[in-house]
């Protein structure tokens, strides 16, 4: 492992983690990237299946791709992007959803994120679940879509976060796999893997950070972990700073996993559509089929349905999504498939769920949680960015501003 003493420590090797090393290391300061896990890059995790197929189990579509720096640095390592439309722009197949009620449920959703907006610009701050119609049909689906998009329930979104985050509407993947990506731009930083942080003394004239494998010290430190990681007992500050940990805690991870199936004879989809499991409820998966024309189901999952299968083992995510797609396809559907990739963020120890969303009323708790103290702590990821949250690009703008403080901070 590289040297205890160095002048700058960077807490987390995900995106924003990765981000704030690799700039401070180009600008030739001296750092280390200190990560808990035995890999680098947090909620962006690559793995290939027996086909060589990557598969992204975490972050994997470039959103405000128009715009996101993940795009240049992907080309620049010679990844290849596909820049055709995401499924969530395509219309879903019939099976189970008639054109008819595919209508009426865009113009209910169109409707609903209306009345978001204009109750955003509001006081006071209220739950988005607040905004459905009563009794409306298309509430369940709506709610469902949340999860996709946040992680939680309506009932659990801050109106006012739920509409600050934006996106150009312009999505992209990397064939390679995202995650891919974000760990290569690391590629030459020093690091310390499989060394969780326990402790950081901000009390002395230097840093110092407790951590498995013994005692840190530096004179400053970017903090890049989730609010789940913040919010609790799991990474202490001394003296405590109580602001910080209570913006994280109004910015708790909502869950979102994905499920990679092998399907026989693929070839009767066409690539990249995309079917609900259900129109009429909440806890129902997304199914993206033959994703980049493979032979492969992307299940994706979000809210308290994955946090209660996750408590069953891998094989309950599986066995729900086979009996959706049963239901839809037929019962011998089901024989057809067969899991290859899954990772259970909630369970994850050093993540506890997928990316954050604010609490009614907790909107604030971003910028709070980005300030830094002292001009010798300094944090990033994507809780802290104010519009681009729940994002890899966010996470990388915020490490890039974190370093860059650190950069001005040392020259001053």
């Amino acid at each position: 492992m590289p040297g205890n003493d160095v002048e700058v420590i960077v807490i987390g090797g995900g995106a924003a983690g990765i981000a704030a090393a690799h700039r401070l290391w180009t600008a030739q300061v001296p750092c280390l990237l200190v990560e808990a896990r035995p890999r680098l890059g947090g909620r962006a995790l690559t793995v290939t299946d027996k086909l060589g197929f990557a598969l992204d189990l975490g972050c994997g579509w470039l959103h405000s791709a128009d715009r996101n720096a993940w795009v240049g640095i992907a080309e620049k390592q010679g990844a290849t992007i596909d820049k055709s439309v995401p499924p969530w722009q395509r219309r879903p197949l019939t099976i189970g959803f008639s054109r008819a009620e595919q209508d009426a449920f865009d113009k209910a959703r169109e409707s609903f994120f209306a009345r978001v907006s204009k109750a955003a610009e509001e006081a006071p701050d209220v739950a988005a679940s607040s905004l459905l119609k009563p009794g409306d049909r298309w509430n369940g689906l709506i709610s469902a879509l949340a999860t996709y998009i946040s992680g939680g329930e309506l009932e659990c979104l801050s109106v006012k976060d739920f509409d600050a985050y934006e996106d150009t509407g312009v999505n992209w993947r990397v064939v390679t796999g995202l995650g891919s990506v974000i760990r290569q731009h690391a590629a030459g930083v020093p690091a310390a893997l499989e060394c969780p942080v326990h402790r950081i003394d901000h009390s002395g004239k230097r840093l110092r950070i407790e951590t498995a494998k013994g005692v840190m010290t530096a004179d400053r430190a970017i903090v890049a972990v989730p609010t789940t990681i913040l919010s609790g007992e799991h990474l202490v500050f001394t003296p405590a700073l109580p602001r910080k940990t209570q913006a994280a805690a109004g910015l708790p991870l909502g869950l979102n996993d994905k499920l990679f199936l092998a399907l026989d004879h693929a070839e009767e989809f066409d690539p990249d559509t995309r079917v609900f499991g259900h129109t009429d409820r909440t806890a129902t998966a997304a199914y993206h089929l033959r994703p980049f024309g493979r032979p492969h189901i992307e299940v994706y999952f979000g809210g308290r349905l994955p946090r209660e299968l996750e408590s069953q083992g891998d094989d309950a995510l599986f066995h729900f999504a086979a009996s959706e797609l049963a239901q839809l396809f037929g019962n011998d559907f089901a024989r057809r498939l067969k899991p290859i990739g899954l990772h259970r963020w909630g369970v994850d120890p050093y993540a506890r769920g997928a990316y954050s969303f604010a609490l009614p009323g907790c909107a604030d708790g971003r910028a709070v949680l980005a300030e830094p103290v002292d001009n010798r702590l300094f944090f990033a990821g994507e809780a802290c960015s104010p519009h681009d949250f729940s994002t890899a690009h966010g996470a990388l703008q915020t490490g890039v501003a974190a370093a860059n403080s650190v950069i001005a901070a040392r020259n001053t």
